[in-house]
């Protein structure tokens, strides 16, 4: 999942003297610390903390333990971990209970300090209890886990700061239990199937599917055992009856892990058929052909890519923005993979060509072009560029020629069509405006004003910032380039602008402080 996170811009304290206090003995001043050649002293760092006075440290630290309630626990947890791992599982216990018990909404004003306080609750089980008691910091960290649906239900996590902890902890999770002794590691994992059953989306499902992804394979086969038990009597662990929805995704759930095992013992004929009982109308052959690839198997991987049966996206590929296009390409990648192996080049090529004339894929028609003999790739490519002049979705077009590149094409295909540009294709526009703008500067003329025309046709206020700038490059071409003849003139595309938008006050004063 997507995580933004904001980078704090380093500021430079005064420089403090290297020698001692005014009132200070020239006996009592500490030696000073070396520092590395070239190396800041006013930047924190080992060295230079090193030859701070003890007290003037202490200071920074307990003014700082007055400020930030995050850091305050992180200081305590460190003085507690001198009494032992059970003083640290102590202060962990407290928080962890005050979790649980908590029912009241986060707002976005107090959500920033929560998910500070939730990381500094994982930094303490990771950097104090788990180096005295491993198997301790665990079972926190699954405790922690488990609470994560009532947190999410109580904070607005539109920036994804709070997934970001509970995937730091589950991660750890994963880290600690693989390495535990290997039949201890796969006890751990048994232990974990009643929660991950109680909850069957939650995030300790993750967990258990991460380790056992990272577990000896000669382990896996009791948990294997119980799993198999399990997926033919679904409801033997809760003793209670179920929805019929809750009883389908624990089936799925189990089958998913027995998945994942027979992929740790590399048991591809295995691994087909839980995908087979998982999903018996819509089995992902991409995931099948890449396994069956791996395995050597070619004409095996080719025959599922070319079942007539449904593919649908599936929640991680809508996550990772993949669409059809994206999932035909990736079809056709192993297709082609497949063909080579045994040795169906002409069919290879074929596909290559067939991926680059209907998508405009640069990759496939570098690849087609490298697999040609020599001297014959020259005709290709003119072949190649007439394909993409007459491609439907000019902006495709566009965009092939800038990355390709071939900025002279790229220039006549704007030129040549001047009023079918659409600002809202800004991740063509964009960069193909600056590409062109050195060389040919009356299309980049051109491809400006359709980005800015869209942003203030449209009124989108969050994007005036570009528009300000994209009309400052449009006066750096006026100054040194020859427009060609650019209707309207610069001066008059500029009055229009003020005729049309001169009450987007936000825009013009971006425009007027440049």
């Amino acid at each position: 999942m997507a995580r933004r996170k904001a980078r704090a811009a380093e500021t430079e304290a005064a420089p403090e003297s290297d020698g001692p206090a005014p009132e200070a003995s020239a006996r009592s001043a500490p030696a000073p610390t070396r520092l590395p050649k070239g190396a800041r002293r006013t930047t924190p760092s080992a060295e230079t903390l090193a030859a701070l006075d003890r007290d003037r440290l202490i200071g920074l630290v307990l003014d700082e333990t007055r400020r930030n309630p995050a850091f305050r626990k992180l200081v305590s947890a460190a003085l507690a971990a001198r009494q032992g791992p059970d003083a640290v599982a102590r202060i962990v216990d407290r928080r962890l209970a005050a979790l649980e018990g908590a029912r009241g909404y986060i707002d976005w004003q107090k959500g920033r300090a929560f998910a500070l306080d939730l990381d500094a609750t994982v930094s303490v089980i990771l950097n104090e209890l788990r180096p005295l008691d491993g198997e301790a910091a665990l079972e926190r960290l699954l405790r922690f886990l488990g609470g994560a649906e009532s947190v999410f239900a109580r904070v607005d996590d539109g920036a994804g700061t709070v997934q970001g902890v509970y995937d730091r902890a589950a991660e750890a999770a994963v880290e600690i239990g693989a390495a535990l002794p290997s039949g201890t590691a796969a006890r751990f994992a048994s232990g974990l199937l009643p929660r991950v059953l109680a909850d069957p989306t939650g995030a300790l499902t993750v967990l258990l599917r991460g380790l056992v992804g990272r577990l000896d394979p000669e382990a896996l086969a009791p948990l294997d055992a119980e799993v198999a038990g399990l997926v033919a009597e679904p409801g033997k662990r809760t003793g209670r009856r179920e929805t019929e929805t809750l009883q389908r995704l624990r089936r799925l759930v189990l089958l998913r892990l027995r998945q994942d095992i027979a992929e740790r013992r590399g048991d591809v004929d295995a691994f087909i058929a839980f995908e087979l009982e998982a999903m018996p109308g819509s089995p992902d052959r991409l995931d099948i052909a890449t396994r069956l690839l791996r395995a050597d198997r070619p004409a095996e991987a080719l025959d599922w890519l070319r079942r007539e049966t449904p593919q649908p996206l599936t929640r991680a590929d809508l996550i990772a923005g993949l669409d059809e296009m994206a999932m035909e390409r990736e079809r056709a990648v192993l297709e082609i993979r497949a063909l080579d192996a045994l040795g169906r080049d002409t069919e290879a090529q074929d596909l290559r060509w067939r991926g680059f004339a209907a998508r405009l894929d640069a990759e496939m028609l570098r690849a087609y072009l490298a697999k040609l003999p020599d001297f014959e790739d020259d005709e290709a490519l003119r072949r190649a560029f007439a394909v993409v002049e007459a491609f439907p979705d000019p902006h495709r077009a566009l965009g092939f020629l800038v990355r390709w590149p071939d900025l002279d094409r790229a220039a006549r295909l704007v030129t040549g069509r001047p009023g079918i540009w659409e600002g809202e294709r800004y991740t063509i526009l964009a960069p193909a405006a600056d590409a062109l703008a050195q060389a040919h500067p009356p299309a980049a003329t051109i491809l400006y004003r359709a980005l800015i025309d869209d942003i203030l046709g449209r009124g989108r206020s969050q994007a005036y910032t570009h528009a300000a700038a994209y009309l400052s490059e449009l006066d750096r071409l006026a100054e040194r380039a020859d427009l060609g003849g650019a209707e309207p003139d610069p001066a008059e595309y500029r009055a229009g602008l003020r005729r049309r938008h001169g009450r987007k006050y936000g825009f013009w004063d971006l425009v007027e402080g440049a």
